[in-house]
C-alpha cells in the first residue's frame, strides 16, 4: 500500500517513508514463505542481479564477436568463489559480532555480504580458470565489469529490503524514514541516535543503498557506451574499479555500518576504495603509454 501523506500516516515496524519524496510504503515485507520455508527478498534480489549480470556479460561479449561460452564457465565457478570471498572478508572486519556466536556466520540472509570481497574472490577463480584454459583474461574482464555493475546496481535492493546499508541522519530530498525496532541496533550509530526526536520511533537517514545503486547505473550506461573505444584489453575493466572506488569512497564515508580495519577507526572499505583507484589509474597509464611506444 502506498500513502502520499505523511502525515495520516502511521510508522509501522514494516513501514519504509521517503518524506521529502511524498513516498510512504506499508508493510514491505522481508521475504516470502514457500512450503513452509522463509525466503529472503534479499537473496532473491541477489540471485536476480547476478544472473542479469551474466546476460550481460554474454551480450556484450556476442556483441563484440566474442566467444560466449567462457562467461558461462566463469560464472559456474566466479559466482561461488564470489558470495564466498564476500562473505569472509565482512566476517574478517565484523569479527566482534560473530565470535560470540559464531552459528551466525552461516546465516547470509541477514545481510553480510561485502562488495570487495566478492571481487577478490571471483578474481581469483577467474584468473585461474584463464590460466588453465588458455583465455584473455583482461578481454574476459571488460565483460565481466559490466556484469558486475548490473549485479550491484540491482544487488543494493536487496538492502532496502533488509533495513540496512543506510548513512546518518539527513534532511535532503531523498531522506529515508525506518522504525527503529526494524534495523540491527549496532547500525544505529551514536550520533544518529541523538537525532531520534522524544516520542519518536524511526530514524531518518541517508539511503546510501539507493545511492550506490544510482551511481553503479550511471558507471554501466557510461562504460557500456564506450566500450567499442575503448584503448586496450581490460581498460572496461580499468575503469570499472576507479569509477567504483570513487563512488564508493564518498558513499562509504557516511554509511552507519562501516567495517574497519582491526584496531583502528579507519574503514576499510575507503581504504580498499582509494587503493582500487591508485591501481586503475597505474593500469590506465601503463597501458596508454604502451600503446604509444608502438
Amino acid at each position: 500500500m502506498w500513502c502520499f501523506s505523511n502525515s495520516t500516516c502511521d510508522m509501522g515496524i514494516n513501514d519504509i517513508a521517503f518524506p521529502n519524496l511524498n513516498i510512504y510504503l506499508h508493510d514491505v515485507p522481508r521475504g516470502f514463505t514457500v512450503f513452509g520455508f522463509f525466503i529472503a527478498l534479499y537473496g532473491v534480489v541477489i540471485a536476480v542481479g547476478m544472473l542479469l549480470g551474466v546476460a550481460v556479460a554474454v551480450h556484450d561479449r556476442k556483441s563484440r564477436g566474442l566467444p560466449e561460452e567462457a562467461v558461462w564457465d566463469v560464472a559456474l565457478i566466479g559466482i561461488p568463489c564470489g558470495i564466498i570471498g564476500a562473505r569472509i572478508y565482512y566476517i574478517i572486519f565484523a569479527w566482534d559480532f560473530y565470535k560470540d556466536d559464531p552459528v551466525r556466520i552461516f546465516n547470509i540472509r541477514q545481510g553480510g555480504l561485502a562488495i570487495y570481497g566478492g571481487v577478490i574472490g571471483a578474481f581469483i577463480s577467474i584468473f585461474i580458470y584463464c590460466r588453465i584454459k588458455k583465455v584473455g583474461f583482461l578481454e574476459l574482464w571488460d565483460s565481466i565489469a559490466l556484469g558486475f555493475l548490473v549485479g550491484q546496481a540491482l544487488g543494493r535492493w536487496g538492502n532496502f529490503f533488509n533495513r540496512e546499508v543506510f548513512g546518518g541522519y539527513t534532511d535532503n530530498i531523498f531522506a529515508m524514514r525506518l522504525p527503529i525496532d526494524a534495523v540491527r541496533p549496532r547500525d544505529i550509530s551514536p550520533a544518529l541516535a541523538g537525532t531520534i526526536g522524544a516520542g519518536e520511533n524511526f530514524i531518518q537517514v541517508h539511503p546510501t543503498f539507493l545511492y550506490e545503486s544510482m551511481w553503479n547505473l550511471m558507471l554501466l550506461i557510461l562504460l557500456y557506451l564506450y566500450r567499442k573505444h575503448k584503448k586496450f584489453s581490460g581498460e572496461i575493466f580499468c575503469l570499472y574499479i576507479a569509477g567504483y572506488g570513487i563512488g564508493r569512497f564518498w558513499i562509504e564515508s557516511i554509511r552507519t555500518d562501516q567495517l574497519y580495519i582491526t584496531g583502528t577507526q579507519i574503514p576499510v572499505s575507503m581504504v580498499m576504495a582509494c587503493l582500487m583507484v591508485a591501481a586503475a589509474a597505474v593500469m590506465e597509464i601503463y597501458y596508454r603509454k604502451k600503446l604509444q611506444k608502438q
